[in-house]
């Protein structure tokens, strides 16, 4: 790019040399196709992963080989044959427009790039290919709002490894979490406003759950409860998922005026009873049984409806809420592609 000035009526000219910026974002990922066989590959790759299940190498390898994915692939792929729409997998639909729409907001200062964690686009052939961009800078985005080691980590960790293989290395900024950010909360509250408050007896945030021990990991020594996750955001806690899961809650809530009580959180997808609770499946079956009718569930882990949003909390939860004497779970839709989520990514990019 060439610069110039006037110094006592003489212009002069500089060749100032422009940094070339790509931007990646990560997302989870998700099966080619809801078939058996692509359901099995899609869960291996996954739940292989070290981060996601992390016992001992031999432990996690018999379980999840042996136990876990022969099992649970035909089961699996029934559901995903439920979601799944005629643009495929709204995870990889509605990644794919968000890459599409982000670089239009952005313009031509950055090239945006989509990766998936776990199968297609893969994070291996996607790098590769950034490669001959020959970048300066990088700004790499899991889309993950709360940090967790399970999502968050493991895209981290994986990027930097495959970066390593490049001739050049560039500047690489990591966006590691935007739990609090004021335009994320701001596009979560705009996605609710297509639904009147007052209809409901009750509000619902539920969020992906995790074991007990990943939690622990990021504070070790010290426990949740110890550490006063559910009520603060301190220096000790600040990487810890619960406790950004439920300040999340409170920015959510602060925008729509709530009181304490006329809001729950909850954690979903438990394998096992060692996980973090309260457990959603549970706080809507207590809600049933209590009387209540109607209620509203936010998803704030989740920025594009997936299995464990458009099955789970809408089909699943439905059941159980009707078998105990409720009425109607009302889903409030992901952020999938909604323009200020686009503003959101975009301010994250340009704030770097």
């Amino acid at each position: 790019m060439l610069k110039y000035k006037i110094i006592r009526n003489k212009i002069i000219i500089t060749f100032v040399a422009m940094s070339k910026k790509g931007v990646l974002l990560i997302n989870l990922g998700t099966p080619n196709s809801p078939s058996t066989k692509d359901v099995r590959v899609y869960l291996t790759e996954f739940l292989n992963d070290p981060y996601v299940i992390d016992i001992n190498w031999l432990a996690r390898t018999l379980l999840v080989n042996l136990i876990i994915v022969p099992f649970r692939a035909p089961k699996s792929a029934k559901i995903y044959q439920k979601l799944w729409t005629k643009n495929g997998s709204p995870l990889l639909y509605y990644s794919q427009e968000v890459q599409k729409k982000l670089q239009t907001a952005i313009g031509e200062t950055h090239k945006v790039h989509l990766a998936m964690r776990y199968q297609n686009p893969s994070m291996d052939s996607v790098i590769a290919e950034m490669e001959k961009e020959k970048y300066d800078e990088l700004i790499v985005i899991p889309l993950y709002p709360q940090y967790a080691t399970s999502s968050t980590k493991t895209s981290i960790e994986k990027t930097k490894k495959l970066l390593k293989k490049w001739a050049k290395y560039p500047t690489v900024t990591f966006i590691e979490h935007f739990y609090n950010a004021p335009s994320f909360i701001d596009t979560i509250v705009e996605q609710s406003k297509q639904y009147s408050l007052t209809n409901y007896d009750h509000i619902l945030f539920s969020y992906h759950g995790l074991p007990i021990r990943q939690l622990n990991k990021v504070h070790p020594g010290k426990t949740c409860e110890e550490l006063n996750c559910k009520e603060e955001i301190n220096e000790h806690n600040e990487y810890c998922y619960q406790a950004q899961c439920y300040e999340t809650t409170r920015l959510i809530a602060q925008k729509l005026n709530l009181n304490n009580d006329n809001y729950s959180v909850g954690f979903q997808s438990r394998l096992d009873d060692k996980w973090v609770k309260p457990y959603s499946d549970k706080l809507v079956e207590q809600f049933g049984k209590e009387g209540k009718k109607n209620i509203l569930v936010f998803s704030p882990a989740f920025v594009a409806d997936c299995l464990e949003t458009t099955i789970e909390i809408s089909d699943e939860y439905q059941e159980i809420f009707t078998a105990n004497g409720g009425q109607k779970i009302q889903l409030v839709p992901s952020l999938n592609d909604h323009p200020k989520w686009i503003a959101t990514l975009k301010e994250l990019i340009l704030g770097n």
